[in-house]
């Protein structure tokens, strides 16, 4: 179930900070554009919504309680802001092969999309999935998340970490890098390994298979780590240097703590019921018996992973997506070019 130092360029998320920077718009001090939800939400008053309430009912989270005015005021603007730069990246790549005589298709444009356990990530990858891939440019959009490269419960028993799963060291980072490195490279088939959140372990003999797509979405806690030159199994290169663009799903400590502790009690009746689950033995956990587990597993695991591993990381994102306590995105942080 798993799931500070700050930056200095953006604002605190623990729970006893208020944010200090302005959203009023623009500052030339800062290498940033700041937006709220309503001057966000103007960008796109042009483009098409290509989802229903239908669409997103389905792609949404455990939860998640976002809707389609949600998806109209925050994911249209993002969907047509990622358009602008997969067409702008096309077009220099375009350039680049003319200049170097060289031919062969583009390489897929890959957005990184990182945050904390129960922020949310996991459904605004699938909704710019589905979103992205309404685009004529973009018809062929892939998602992968990084669990599939967890490595296997009995090698982190071996390794000492299954309690630490969800932290850097409990994935095959150089098994990421090597997928993320041939998508990019444009290799005709790429295969990853897949993960059972019920099983809580990664399928044996199961792949996803990933065939040239235009765009790449990686999703996970920690793909915006950089690089650990100097570790022993830690590769020089990072995942996200192969980002095109990156997105990191934002909001305070408290709120976040509190959709964990929602989100284990709701699991109880759907994936922790059913009788091959890791977690069989919480099913029958009164509310007051759920609740205590839950804040022992973030206060023990995702907390200290969220501020040792993940919040540092979110300065290095390309945009920064930050919710309210309602799950709503209130400010949207854009890095300039």
């Amino acid at each position: 179930m798993s799931g500070h130092a700050d930056d200095g360029a953006l604002p605190s998320t623990d729970a006893s900070h208020e944010p200090s920077f302005s959203l009023t718009g623009r500052s030339s001090s800062s290498p940033y554009v700041d937006l709220d939800r309503a001057a966000w939400s103007r960008l796109s008053e042009s483009t098409p919504l290509p989802l229903t309430n239908h669409d997103v009912r389905r792609l949404r989270g455990l939860g998640d309680p976002i809707d389609l005015a949600e998806v109209d005021a925050v994911y249209r603007p993002l969907s047509r802001l990622l358009n602008l730069y997969v067409t702008a990246t096309a077009g220099l790549h375009r350039a680049t092969s003319t200049f170097l005589r060289e031919g062969g298709p583009r390489t897929p444009y890959v957005i990184g999309v990182a945050g904390s356990v129960a922020v949310g990530k996991s459904t605004v990858a699938r909704i710019l999935r589905e979103m992205m891939a309404r685009w004529p440019e973009t018809p062929h959009v892939e998602l992968v998340t990084t669990d599939g490269f967890l490595y296997p419960n009995a090698e982190l028993q071996r390794r000492g970490l299954m309690e630490r799963k969800g932290f850097p060291e409990s994935y095959d980072r150089r098994a990421l890098v090597r997928f993320v490195s041939r998508v990019k490279a444009g290799q005709a088939e790429v295969r990853a390994p897949v993960y059972s959140h019920v099983t809580y372990d990664i399928l044996p003999g199961e792949e996803v298979v990933v065939r040239r797509p235009d765009v790449l979405i990686v999703e996970g806690l920690n793909v915006l780590q950089p690089a650990r030159p100097g570790a022993a199994e830690d590769s020089i290169v990072a995942v996200s240097d192969f980002f095109d663009f990156s997105i990191f799903v934002d909001a305070r400590t408290r709120s976040i703590r509190q959709w964990y502790v929602d989100r284990f009690l709701n699991l109880r009746q759907t994936a922790f019921s059913r009788p091959e689950s890791y977690f069989r033995r919480y099913a029958d956990l009164t509310d007051e018996q759920a609740t205590a587990r839950a804040l022992s597993i973030w206060d023990a695991i995702n907390a200290p992973n969220l501020e040792q591993n993940i919040l540092p990381t979110r300065g290095r994102a390309t945009l920064v997506l930050t919710k309210g306590a309602d799950h709503s995105v209130q400010r949207v942080r854009l890095r300039k070019l």
